[in-house]
């Protein structure tokens, strides 16, 4: 039944990817700019120009381009960079474990802070506790990501200078790794200190992405738990002589994580596009400042390559979104 239920997702899949990939290319195609006349230098002549739009294949249709860049694509050819002259694949492979580091983490951060205000926003609900809960989950509603990073800059990386403010790790500390995952493999491979200073790294753009989302977890999750405190197994638990705590934590939580759940999976896709401005900001060395660049410097290959990336970390997210959903609810599972 499970894997099924995955087969039928991944071919789901397949129209999405080759709708993302026609819009994509039409899109990045029609927009003014030409990425060639970025590229001469003064005074190139016709022929270096044209020899330049024939080795991108920019001197064909936009129909044609795209069925020899389809053909290269399912292969799993994305072309070469227009400004680093880098095998695109290649060039978001070695990016792309930092972003996925990057996010799990944030992810990791979000779901305990929110999940412990809701939390203790219930345990305290009508009092005091209650609104101090209401009034910081409001509080990181309100402030964007990046402004959030902004502030960790000037505050932990300049006032107090606790953490490093740019880059991934020391050079010199995450050298003999076989693998970019830096921080799963040194964790694997009890190298504590490369551990530890990538988490240092890490710490300020994982917080920055992970407050907004920790807001919403929290919001949706205390109304989830207080619809689930009255109803009858709850009350029951409670005139059974269980305390409020264990009444929420035992009981309450897994069936009001459902919603939870859902917001949750729907955010942390939008907490991957988050990693642009956040990687930029801290000059993290992922796929989003990578984007940006590549965006900036019209290069095309890279940016069509980088939307599959991004569209297929979203399939893949939603995916364990519906796998969760069966793993909380027994209905979904033997249904």
């Amino acid at each position: 039944m499970l894997a099924r239920r995955i087969l039928l997702r991944l071919l789901q899949s397949i129209p999405t990817l080759a709708g993302v990939a026609v819009l994509t290319f039409v899109l990045v195609r029609v927009v003014p700019g030409d990425p060639v006349a970025m590229m001469i230098p003064p005074g190139a002549d016709d022929a270096a120009v044209a020899r330049l739009y024939a080795m991108y294949g920019l001197d064909k249709t936009i129909s044609q381009q795209f069925l020899i860049w389809a053909g290269q694509a399912l292969g799993g050819n994305f072309g070469i960079s227009i400004t680093t002259r880098q095998a695109v694949t290649g060039l978001i492979f070695s990016r792309l474990p930092a972003t996925l580091e990057l996010v799990t983490v944030a992810a990791f951060v979000a779901v305990a802070l929110g999940v412990a205000m809701a939390v203790i926003g219930t345990r305290f609900a009508g009092r005091a506790g209650e609104v101090v809960v209401d009034g910081i989950t409001g509080f990181f509603l309100a402030v964007p990501d990046f402004l959030w990073g902004l502030a960790f800059i000037v505050v932990f990386g300049v006032l107090l200078p606790l953490l490093p403010i740019s880059g991934r790790a020391d050079p010199t500390q995450a050298s003999g790794l076989s693998t970019e995952f830096t921080l799963i493999e040194s964790f694997v491979r009890f190298r504590w200190g490369i551990t530890t200073d990538v988490l240092a790294h890490m710490a300020m753009p994982a917080v920055a992405l992970a407050l907004p989302l920790a807001a919403m977890i929290a919001r949706v999750l205390k109304s989830s738990l207080a619809e689930q405190m009255g109803q009858d197994y709850a009350l029951l638990s409670r005139v059974k002589g269980f305390s409020r705590w264990h009444v929420i934590l035992a009981e309450a939580l897994r069936n009001a994580a459902i919603p939870t759940v859902s917001l949750t999976g729907v955010q942390v896709t939008f907490l991957v596009g988050g990693t642009v401005l956040i990687e930029k900001i801290f000059s993290y060395p992922g796929i989003g400042s990578l984007a940006i660049d590549a965006v900036i410097n019209r290069d095309l290959p890279l940016i069509q390559g980088l939307i599959l990336t991004f569209a297929v970390i979203f399939i893949l997210i939603n995916l364990a979104l519906d796998l969760s959903y069966a793993a909380l609810d027994p209905r979904l599972r033997h249904g």
